[in-house]
């Protein structure tokens, strides 16, 4: 079982970088696919990325394709997400998953953290 912890959300000006991180507990983090994703108020909860267990593929929404990128360091059990030339439209609660496969899908993730606010003024 693997426990996530999302952090690193903010208040920033469009334009701007933030990076997310994701810290698992748990012993086998390493084994695990890991994904992005983020709910907007009144939308539905949409994927961000993904990396694979070992890092060497990532995936990427085209919404954020060339301005975000998902990293891991499995000796510290956690996944990032640099983010940079934030827009308006970014705003939303930013989740981690952990799952089989790096899906696009939140169904092929088995766990999933609370979530941290990121907020993007124009």
């Amino acid at each position: 079982q693997v426990q996530l912890v999302e952090s690193g959300g903010g208040l920033v000006q469009a334009g701007a970088s933030l990076r997310l991180s994701c810290a698992a507990s748990g012993r086998t983090f390493s084994s695990y696919s890991m994904g992005w994703f983020r709910q907007a108020p009144g939308r539905l909860r949409e994927f961000v990325a993904a990396i694979s267990w070992s890092g060497k593929n990532t995936y990427y929404a085209d919404s954020v394709k060339g301005r975000f990128t998902v990293s891991r360091d499995n000796d510290k059990k956690t996944m990032y997400l640099q983010m940079s030339s934030l827009k308006p439209e970014d705003t939303a609660v930013y989740y981690c998953a952990a799952g089989r496969i790096p899906s696009g899908s939140s169904s092929d993730y088995d766990y999933w953290g609370q979530g941290t606010q990121v907020t993007v003024s124009s």
